[in-house]
C-alpha cells in the first residue's frame, strides 16, 4: 500500500512538473496578427535641364518619384535646381544646378497650358554671368512637362519683366522660343531667324544632349539648316560632337498634319548592312525638329521606304 502511494505521488509530481515545462516552452499566449498596407512610392526619369561641366545648359535626366500633377511635378523640379537643397543630392554626376540657395518656390498655379511658378526674392541673387543660363534652365524644364505650353515666372507675387543684372526685357510668357545656349552668327540685324539644334555630349562614359540656338540670316528651311549643322565636321565648341555622317544628305521634306517626312541618302545608316540608324543621331534630329516645328511625329526615309518613326511625345 505504502509502495503503491509513494509511486502515485511520484507520478503525480512528475505529471506536474512536466505540464511546467511545456508551458514554460510552448506559452499559453495570443498572437494578434496585424496586416497593414505599405505604400511604395514608383520612381520615373524626368528631363531636367542643367548646367554641365562646359558651363552650358543641358538636357539630362534625373530619378524623381512619379506624379500626374503638374503642379506636384513643376514644385519638386524647381527644387531640384535650387542649389545647397536637399533634393541637389540626387542631381547626375557632372552637373550643377542654378537657382540661388534659400530660393523658396512659393507657390505654382496652372490653367490652360500655362504653368505660373512663384519663387521667393533670393532667386534675385543670381549671378549676372548665370541669369541667363538659370532662366533657359527653368524654362526648358518646365516645359518639357507634358501639357506646359507656356511659363511665367513671378517673384514675390510680381511677374518678372527683367533680367536682375543686365536689365533685358522678358516677355511675360516664356516658351522655348526664349532659346538656349544662344548663339549668333549674323551679319545684319534684318531677317534674323532662331534656329535650335541638339547636339550630344559626353561626361565619363554617359552621353547627352545640349540644345542650342543659333540666330542666323539663314531663311532656308529650318530642317535643312539642321542637317546641314549635324552633318557639318567643324563644330563651333570642342566639347559638342554630332554622330550624323557628314555624307549625309537631305534629299527632300515633306509636312503634313502633326508629321515631318525627311527624306535622307542612304549615309543616314551607320551600316549600310544592317541598315541601323544610331539612337544619338535619331534623338539629335528629332529634338531638333520638336524645338522648331509643331509636329508630334519625324519620319526617317530612304526614297519612299520608311525607315524610321520618331514620335515626339515618347522623345524623353
Amino acid at each position: 500500500m505504502l509502495k503503491r502511494r509513494v509511486t502515485r505521488k511520484i507520478m503525480m509530481t512528475s505529471a506536474v512538473l512536466f505540464s511546467c515545462l511545456l508551458m514554460n516552452i510552448f506559452p499559453n499566449k495570443k498572437y494578434e496578427y496585424t496586416q497593414s498596407l505599405k505604400y511604395v512610392a514608383s520612381y520615373h526619369e524626368e528631363v531636367i535641364y542643367l548646367i554641365d561641366q562646359y558651363q552650358m545648359v543641358a538636357r539630362t535626366k534625373i530619378n524623381m518619384e512619379d506624379s500626374k500633377d503638374i503642379k506636384v511635378k513643376a514644385k519638386k523640379l524647381m527644387e531640384m535646381l535650387i542649389q545647397e537643397g536637399e533634393s541637389e543630392t540626387k542631381l547626375p554626376s557632372g552637373f550643377k544646378n542654378m537657382i540661388p540657395s534659400d530660393t523658396k518656390v512659393i507657390g505654382i498655379d496652372y490653367k490652360d497650358n500655362i504653368l505660373k511658378v512663384n519663387f521667393s526674392k533670393e532667386i534675385l541673387n543670381v549671378k549676372e554671368q548665370e541669369e541667363e543660363k538659370m532662366l533657359e534652365a527653368i524654362v526648358y524644364t518646365l516645359i518639357e512637362i507634358e501639357g506646359v505650353d507656356k511659363v511665367i515666372i513671378y517673384v514675390e507675387d510680381e511677374i518678372l519683366t527683367k533680367l536682375p543684372h543686365s536689365k533685358k526685357n522678358l516677355p511675360a510668357a516664356l516658351d522655348k522660343s526664349y532659346g538656349i545656349n544662344k548663339e549668333y552668327n549674323i551679319e545684319s540685324y534684318k531677317e534674323i531667324h532662331p534656329v535650335t539644334v541638339y547636339y550630344v555630349s559626353k561626361y565619363n562614359e554617359e552621353y547627352y544632349y545640349v540644345p542650342v540656338t543659333k540666330y542666323v540670316n539663314d531663311a532656308r528651311e529650318k530642317i535643312k539648316i539642321i542637317i546641314e549643322e549635324l552633318s557639318s565636321s567643324s563644330l563651333t565648341s570642342t566639347n559638342l560632337m554630332s554622330f550624323l555622317n557628314s555624307n549625309t544628305k537631305l534629299l527632300a521634306t515633306e509636312e503634313e498634319v502633326d508629321t515631318l517626312f525627311l527624306v535622307f541618302n542612304e549615309y543616314i545608316f551607320s551600316d549600310m548592312d544592317t541598315r541601323n540608324i544610331l539612337e544619338e543621331v535619331i534623338y539629335s534630329i528629332s529634338l531638333s525638329v520638336r524645338d522648331n516645328y509643331n509636329v508630334k511625329e519625324v519620319v526617317f526615309r530612304l526614297g519612299e521606304e520608311e525607315i524610321y518613326k520618331s514620335v515626339i511625345k515618347t522623345l524623353e
